[in-house]
């Protein structure tokens, strides 16, 4: 297969899906370059102003929706799929309901996806390119401007649920996804029908009320955007509904009946480490900024910091019970460095407080 004239798709198309399974993806599919009604809606999402603080998102204009314009060149896309549900963590659905206990979202309870998938990624499209030498390939895991879920979709990975997230039928959609993209034409797949129907489980069930509309998310009620995503001060408005969420939310994923299918993660990078499956509020708010650096080294969770760390995880203490415990790990920072920790802190505290008030008044 050195010219892409005498290129056997067929051959290459089996090539390709036997190394991605050895490198632990899950599927792969190709997608074309066109995603004219993404960027419409992309567009329509941006000027009303649903993506808060992440200026990212507009940064790079239509790169995101127009891959030429990322990597001049690019004609097909490959998408993967890697599944990360970890099997072998606390019921999601137990940690959720003991209010001293910290949820972290399932997917960063294991090392660093990013790095993950893009050894994966790479290594494919190495393989890919001494296949059909000559051309070129460049993978993406969140590190450019990037239509990923739209891409999948089109490459025939899932449809776009009613929570934005890829649903696969036969997977749910516990995955990560990364992109290869690429100068050679290859065949693109069929996008697969939607299955959503008239469920909207996801809608209902998230805490803060992000989800507006069956496919319209408002990043800035998202539990994920303000536990990661913002710097500073999380809205009061949002924090009760927060419960014990300190790292993401998961909750229009757990409901949703397709994950049924959730396929528990292969790649050993992704199973649980520091036991943050099922971790305490209150250990975890002991930590010294050490002792974070240290633990989180290797994770998605590094990226927040340490301050963004205990601002979250003070919000929790708000919502959990006012027990010794609890009101001694608040009072030990409330003199915390940091005015945005000494303000969530406060927040708890008066929380606590006004709620042992009203237990009096009662």
């Amino acid at each position: 297969m050195a010219e892409t004239e005498t290129l056997d798709p067929q051959a290459l198309r089996r090539s390709l899906e036997e190394r991605a399974r050895a490198l632990g993806f899950a599927a792969l599919g190709i997608a074309g370059v066109t995603l004219t009604e993404d960027e419409r809606h992309l567009e329509h999402w941006l000027a009303a102003g649903r993506h808060g603080t992440m200026q990212y998102m507009q940064r790079h204009g239509r790169k995101r929706s127009r891959p030429g314009q990322l990597l001049p060149g690019t004609l097909s896309i490959i998408s993967a799929r890697m599944d990360y549900w970890p099997a072998e963590a606390a019921p999601a659905a137990q940690i959720l309901a003991d209010p001293e206990a910290a949820y972290l979202s399932r997917y960063a309870l294991g090392r660093d996806y990013h790095k993950v998938l893009r050894r994966g990624l790479k290594a494919l499209a190495q393989h890919v390119a001494a296949c059909v030498p000559g051309h070129s390939f460049r993978a993406f895991v969140d590190s450019a401007p990037v239509l990923e879920k739209a891409l999948a979709r089109d490459a025939g990975l899932g449809w776009i649920g009613k929570h934005t997230n890829l649903i696969a039928r036969e997977a749910g959609s516990y995955f990560f996804l990364g992109e290869i993209y690429t100068d050679l034409p290859l065949p693109a797949d069929a996008p697969v029908s939607a299955h959503c129907g008239t469920c909207s489980a996801c809608i209902s069930a998230c805490p803060t009320a992000a989800i507006t509309a069956p496919y319209e998310l408002d990043a800035r009620r998202c539990i994920s955007y303000l536990t990661i995503e913002l710097d500073g001060s999380i809205p009061e408005q949002f924090r009760a509904a927060m419960g014990n969420r300190i790292y993401g939310c998961d909750d229009c994923q757990l409901v949703c009946p397709w994950n049924r299918y959730a396929r528990a993660a292969a790649h050993p990078d992704l199973k649980v480490r520091h036991g943050l499956d099922a971790p305490r509020l209150t250990e975890l708010f002991g930590w010294s900024e050490t002792q974070f650096q240290e633990r989180m080294q290797g994770s998605a969770i590094y990226r927040i910091g340490y301050e963004r760390w205990l601002r979250n995880i003070a919000v929790a203490l708000g919502n959990a019970p006012a027990t010794a415990a609890v009101h001694g790990a608040l009072m030990a920072r409330r003199d915390h460095p940091s005015a945005v920790v000494r303000e969530h802190v406060a927040w708890a505290l008066a929380r606590h407080e006004g709620a042992a008030a009203a237990g009096l008044a009662g």
